[in-house]
């Protein structure tokens, strides 16, 4: 079920780059992340794409929007896929979270761990406590 899930964000992810090489958004795709367990080394969460589970996520916990050490607010935000070319670290597809009060290159990326994020967005096929799982298997479709 996961990996079929995944699949479909990945199909829906590739979509978007195929229709517009230079930047393209995910304006066809509406991500929700539903924050579920909160500990102080973590969030733990799910992502939904257009209303059906994906994955889950890891993020930092929330301390005043504060950069490096904070996950961002809740909010709406908008997003694009982020090339590999334009990284100097991450050498595949990732996602960039746009218009973050405060904060630049907040991604959607491989983890596992609180302590592989910078107040990104950490993506996996399973959590629990302070951990998610499988999290290049999550982005490795492409």
């Amino acid at each position: 079920m996961i990996l079929k899930c995944v699949t479909n964000l990945l199909k829906k992810l590739r979509a978007a780059k195929s229709t517009n090489h230079t930047s393209p958004s995910l304006s066809q795709a509406n991500i929700l992340i539903i924050r579920k367990t909160f500990t102080d080394e973590s969030t733990i969460g799910e992502l939904f794409l257009n209303g059906e589970k994906m994955c889950d996520t890891l993020e930092l916990p929330y301390r005043d929007n504060q950069r490096s050490i904070s996950c961002i607010p809740a909010g709406e935000y908008s997003a694009r896929l982020r090339y590999p070319r334009e990284s100097g670290s991450r050498d595949y597809l990732h996602i960039l979270v746009k218009d973050v009060p405060n904060r630049d290159y907040i991604l959607f990326h491989r983890g596992n761990t609180a302590k592989d994020s910078r107040g990104c967005i950490l993506v996996g096929l399973k959590s629990q406590q302070d951990i998610v799982y499988n999290s290049t298997l999550a982005l490795d479709y492409y």
